[in-house]
């Protein structure tokens, strides 16, 4: 039962970070019907973001990773007015070409500025575990899932209770009639791209320290952001985040009790299975943000 919730609370910490990266991604691609294959770039950049912030400006930890979310929400708002912007008239197929040329472009770009080999990002937290009853976590790993849990909170309270959120739904809903009730279409697209970019590189901006930051990185992230909206239904938010948990948990189960070295395939088999069996997603409703 100890190793049990030890296994669950490892999985809580990694599932809030993907339900992060599944909540910007559902977002992205309910409302905009755009395939964001960049999603994963923008996670990375959320680390090196922190990092660059640490090691080059000298800024402390906390403010470090607020930086690395404003940097992630100020690029993505760039690359919805310059990229997809003009492109909003054209097939799927064409911005998702689009989106694939920013993720080679990035990956390659943060190649180039920061090297190969992979970055340590320093925090402030202590080494020695935290022991609680039969489970002991890093204090770390316990900053991760208060924030990560704040975060999705946070974008729920927006998406739910703001002006911006009843726009955003509003043109999720219904694009033309939100459009005759005087949403302005361009700005909540630019802002949902924003949000969903900062939101993945907050994850980035969590989990850097917890491992390393490397330029591929966003790889692995982007599948998993897949995985969770494939397992919470499009435009689901409160979806988005039990599937980015239990994505999570399922992952810690299997790196546990089967082998490590099955960590990614325990995820994959799951949405293989969800995909003949619920195809909408585990937690889908009625198609609505929120």
């Amino acid at each position: 039962m100890a190793e049990l919730l030890q296994h669950l609370v490892n999985g809580l910490v990694l599932g809030g970070t993907y339900a992060l990266l599944g909540i910007g991604l559902t977002l992205i691609f309910g409302l905009m019907n755009v395939v964001n294959f960049a999603h994963g770039e923008f996670y990375t950049l959320g680390a090196y973001a922190a990092f660059a912030a640490l090691a080059g400006l000298g800024a402390g930890f906390f403010p470090a990773l607020g930086l690395a979310i404003a940097a992630g929400a100020a690029l993505g708002a760039l690359c919805e007015v310059t990229l997809l912007r003009p492109l909003r008239a054209e097939s799927i197929d064409t911005t998702m070409l689009v989106m694939i040329g920013v993720w080679i472009a990035m990956q390659n770009g943060e190649l180039l500025v920061w090297g190969g080999v992979a970055k340590s990002i320093p925090h402030p937290f202590s080494t020695a575990p935290l022991v609680l009853g039969p489970v002991s976590i890093a204090p770390l790993r316990v900053f991760v899932l208060l924030v990560a849990g704040a975060l999705i909170a946070a974008s729920w309270v927006l998406i739910q209770k703001t002006t911006l959120g009843r726009a955003m739904r509003a043109t999720f809903q219904d694009r033309d009639t939100a459009a005759l009730m005087g949403v302005r279409i361009d700005r909540i697209h630019t802002a949902t791209f924003a949000f969903g970019s900062a939101l993945a590189a907050a994850a980035g901006a969590l989990l850097g320290p917890v491992f390393l930051a490397y330029p591929s990185m966003g790889d692995l992230a982007a599948l998993k952001a897949f995985s969770v909206v494939i397992l919470g239904g499009l435009g689901n938010l409160p979806g988005a985040a039990l599937g980015g948990l239990l994505l999570g948990i399922a992952e810690e189960l299997g790196a546990g009790y089967v082998s490590s070295g099955y960590r990614d395939a325990v995820g994959f088999v799951i949405i293989i299975l969800v995909l003949l069996l619920r195809p909408s997603g585990l937690f889908a409703r009625a198609e609505r943000i929120g």
